[in-house]
This record gives C-alpha cells, structure tokens and sequence, in this order.
C-alpha cells in the first residue's frame, strides 16, 4: 500500500510538472492597436500606432511573458486632418521625436509579472524607443482573447526632448509634456 501509494504520487508530481506548458499566442496585427495621446500646454493631439507583430505567453491560463514590436511608420494623427494633420504627423516621424528614417519600431519586452487576481498583472518590462531602452511597469488586464493595458512613458528618457520644459528656458506656451500615454489593445 505504501509502495502504491508512493507510486502514485510520484506520477502526480511528475504529471503537474510535464501538464503545464507554455502556450504562445500571436496578436492579430489587424485588430490590435496603440493608441497615443501627447499634451502641451495648450492642448493635446492623439493618433495611433499599429503593430508589426507580437505575443504573450500563457502558461496554466496565466501571462508568463510577451514581446510586441510596433511600426513606428505607421504613427499618425487622429485629431488633425489636412496640411496640420500631415505637418504634425512628419514633425513627429522626424529627428526631432520619433526618428523613423533610422528606427522603424519599437519594441515591449516583459522582464517579469505578477498576478493581482481577477486577471489583472502588473508587469516590469523594457521598452525600446530609438535604440534605447528603458525598463516601464504597468498593468495588464486580460479578458477573453484581448488584453488592455496604459503605459505612461517619459519621452526624454528616449532622447525626445523637443519642446520639453524640462530641457528648455522660455517656452512658454509652446511646452510640450515629457509624458505620453500610450493606451493598448491587443487582440489574440
């Protein structure tokens, strides 16, 4: 009785081990999108940026990990359309913010995560703007197949320093926000 008893734990153990593997879910990059928005003082402007690919990892119906890369081309504007809408959209692609000539994306990859409870998870990861990367923490709430989530990133960290107050003297109303929101839908 011992020896089956031992026996059977054993398979246990060694099921719960081998039953729990990881799963990698692709985002759908037609359906998952980030959408920005950037204050100045007299006002916002907002946009979008799509993906270029991108996935989270589940294991035992939980986030374990992800990585997501953005097309940093397809950065417009939402609120603007005409000369203003296209004047802002190439300042914003030029040297001057997001530099697309030389950084055609940007990239999230997860460092760690903890489960909150009700499926949110708070997650550490490094953002890559630029060439430079940074570590961000947010949370991540999933529901279904899709996952939302608000990253408040500090644009001068990414040498964006444009207009920023903080590098700046006398910019009065012409002050742009080192912060930006970005907020994030992702269908899987």
């Amino acid at each position: 009785m011992k020896k089956l008893r031992l026996v059977l734990l054993t398979l246990f153990f060694l099921f719960s081990l081998s039953g729990a593997k990881a799963q990698t879910k692709k985002i759908d990059v037609s359906k998952s999108l980030i959408t920005w928005t950037g204050k100045k003082i007299t006002g916002e402007h907002e946009g979008i940026i799509k993906f270029k690919e991108g996935e989270l990892v589940f294991k035992a119906n939980k986030i374990i990990g992800g990585s997501f890369i953005a097309d940093m081309t397809t950065l417009n504007n939402t609120d603007q359309t005409g000369s203003s809408k296209a004047k802002l959209e190439g300042h914003l692609k030029s040297d001057d913010f997001f530099g697309i000539n030389n950084f055609k994306t940007a990239i999230l990859t997860f460092k760690n995560i903890t489960p909150k409870g009700n499926n949110i998870y708070t997650v550490i990861a490094t953002l890559t703007i630029k060439g430079i990367s940074n570590p961000i923490i947010f949370d991540l709430n999933t529901k279904g197949n899709s996952a939302t989530a608000i990253l408040n990133v500090d644009r001068t960290k990414y040498d964006i320093k444009y207009g920023s107050g903080s590098y700046f003297d006398d910019l009065g109303d012409k002050t742009i926000y080192d912060l930006f929101e970005l907020k994030v839908n992702l269908v899987f």
